[in-house]
């Protein structure tokens, strides 16, 4: 999935452009929803792993909308990140200096939410489902597993929202920075030492918001000249 998303990024010639890159809100719900399978579905494996063991009939379609339940809730925040992504892009072509502290301010915010009981705690849970399969299993109603996908996928949007805002510095769809991401999460989550990993992570991202207003090229997704070259191709 990540190869085709990379495929259809590199075609359109977009490779971490500011803002929305001309897209549609549906074309970009579309692109944002195959990008968080792409980057959170290992996360859900855990989970996944274990409700198998426990589902004794229809496993297949239950499992299948277990994930649906998780990505769903992922998808969902399609509909900010395109509004940020446009007003962000906008504030890169017209107010550059403004949009450097932008970008500051959300590796901030990133580095200290990873340091914060909240995070721990959201972490805690994707890293240990165990403890909260039985509360899953308990759910009744055709639609319990989906329930329980929406409910778990809640948790590690919990978990790694602050990580997901750093790519309005990146480009909201630029699959490299997605692609560190990804191995970023997926560390924290199946690492042995991923508590100490995300509060690494934490120092690293504030320390990244110092470099920014050092050299704001390491900010690719605020560049004015990129939003600027893609508005006048648009002309």
């Amino acid at each position: 999935m990540v190869t085709i998303v990379w495929a259809v990024r590199m075609d359109m010639g977009l490779w971490g452009m500011p803002g929305t890159m001309g897209m549609s809100f549906g074309s970009f719900l579309i692109m944002w929803t195959l990008m968080m399978a792409a980057m959170m579905l290992s996360s859900i494996a855990p989970l996944a792993a274990l409700y198998e063991r426990t589902v004794t009939a229809n496993r297949g379609p239950r499992l299948s909308a277990l994930g649906s339940g998780y990505v769903l809730a992922w998808g969902s925040t399609g509909l900010v990140a395109f509004v940020v992504a446009d007003v962000f892009g906008d504030i890169a072509a017209d107010r550059p200096t403004l949009a450097r502290w932008v970008a500051v301010a959300c590796f901030v915010a990133a580095g200290l939410y990873q340091l914060t009981p909240l995070k721990m705690r959201c972490l805690d849970h994707c890293r240990s489902p165990l403890g909260h399969l039985m509360r899953y299993i308990g759910f009744r109603g055709p639609l319990r597993d989906v329930r329980a996908g929406i409910h778990h996928g809640l948790f590690c949007l919990g978990c790694c929202w602050a990580l997901m805002a750093v790519m309005v510095a990146f480009g909201v769809m630029n699959v490299a920075a997605m692609v560190g991401l990804a191995l970023v999460i997926a560390v924290e989550k199946h690492w042995r030492h991923g508590e100490r990993f995300a509060r690494v992570v934490g120092v690293v991202a504030v320390v990244w918001a110092v470099w920014i207003i050092i050299d704001p090229s390491v900010a690719p997704g605020l560049d004015p000249d990129a939003v600027m070259g893609m508005q006048s191709d648009g002309g």
